[in-house]
């Protein structure tokens, strides 16, 4: 496994092309929150033509529903959520200018073809290490939909927050990869 690729959003064409399925990156600067319930009123308004809260282009969103901040904390344990949840929206949102995801677990073929059409990638964190996770958040601002509690939509700032490349703009999938490897190995 060779270093780390450090990057930096928004994302662009150039470093959408450069990431392959297995990269391990170290992510930096402003990302998004946003689950299921905010992905549904994203998506509501793109088809209503309404504006959203922040601008799609070259930005990241990352699934994840933060617990609240301990007296002294940034944000509470900040774990990636199951990512399939989001990907009936997903592939709009793409359409849109989304080019990166965080999240956990397997996405759709639908999310997949929309992710090498646009030039998306698609990234994990780590399962179950939410606290290890927050420690990357540098600050957190709720700035929609606050109704919905801890899914409501945030605007992170990140420094070297640990992911890894599931998804590139090529076909590969760290996921079905891994499965080969395993049962050749076996």
């Amino acid at each position: 496994m060779g270093a780390p690729v450090y990057l930096q959003t928004p994302f662009d064409a150039e470093v959408i092309k450069n990431l392959k399925a297995g990269d391990r990156v170290l992510l930096s600067g402003i990302i998004y929150t946003a689950r299921d319930a905010a992905h549904k009123r994203l998506v509501a308004a793109l088809e209503s033509g309404e504006s959203l809260p922040f601008d799609l282009d070259g930005q990241v969103i990352y699934y994840v529903g933060p617990t609240p901040a301990k007296p002294g904390m940034t944000i509470g344990a900040a774990g990636p959520t199951t990512s399939y949840r989001m990907d009936p929206y997903t592939p709009r949102l793409i359409e849109n200018g989304l080019k990166g995801m965080i999240g956990k677990g397997m996405r759709a073929p639908f999310v997949k073809e929309a992710m090498h059409e646009y030039k998306a990638v698609y990234m994990a964190a780590i399962g179950g290490a939410g606290a290890l996770m927050a420690k990357t958040v540098r600050s957190a601002e709720i700035i929609a939909y606050s109704d919905l509690g801890t899914e409501a939509v945030r605007r992170l700032v990140v420094e070297n927050m640990p992911l890894i490349v599931i998804n590139d703009i090529y076909g590969g999938d760290l996921y079905e990869e891994g499965v080969k490897a395993y049962r050749r190995a076996s």
